[in-house]
């Protein structure tokens, strides 16, 4: 895995990648990014098909620029993933976004994630009309013993993914 606008990819690379995708256009490809300056300077130069969806990770109100970023790329779907979640964003705008991915960091490095903050982003989300799933909550991972965030949170789990399905494209 890397990160297709990492400074390092040469713009020729990135000009080929988009012309495989655009030429495999019954596939539909969502390219993540936490590189959101570079994603912002090149994305008029190449032509962006319909199935090439952009991601842009924020995991704390640090990184909201990104968001405005990824408004000025030319992709027909454009998707938040506040993944993992490190902090509250509260001055999220789900304007010119189309869905948003949220859940918090899994694996013996993990760290805590507040309920309240997913919270927020879902009333946010009730007042937007923009697709949100809520993919888990943080927790450890441990070899042998899997305890998903349905099993320790399953009501709340369940309150936040409804809705996702109905407003997917």
């Amino acid at each position: 895995m890397s990160d297709l606008f990492h400074k390092d990819v040469p713009f020729e690379f990135i000009e080929k990648v988009f012309y495989v995708m655009y030429q495999a256009d019954n596939h539909i490809y969502q390219v993540l990014t936490k590189r959101s300056k570079r994603l912002a300077e090149i994305a008029d130069k190449p032509p962006w098909p319909d199935n090439v969806w952009m991601v842009v990770t924020v995991e704390n109100s640090d990184y909201v620029s990104r968001i405005d970023d990824l408004r000025e790329t030319p992709a027909a779907v454009k998707l938040l993933s506040l993944e993992p979640l490190l902090g509250p964003i509260p001055d999220l705008k789900f304007d010119g976004i189309d869905q948003v991915i949220v859940g918090g960091k899994s694996g013996p490095d993990f760290r805590p994630m507040d309920e309240e903050w997913v919270l927020d982003i879902r009333a946010k989300y009730l007042v937007s009309g923009v697709a949100f799933f809520f993919k888990q909550f943080a927790e450890l991972h441990q070899k042998n013993s899997v305890v998903s965030s349905m099993d320790r949170y399953g009501p709340i789990c369940h309150l936040l993914t409804i809705g996702w399905q109905d407003n997917w494209r």
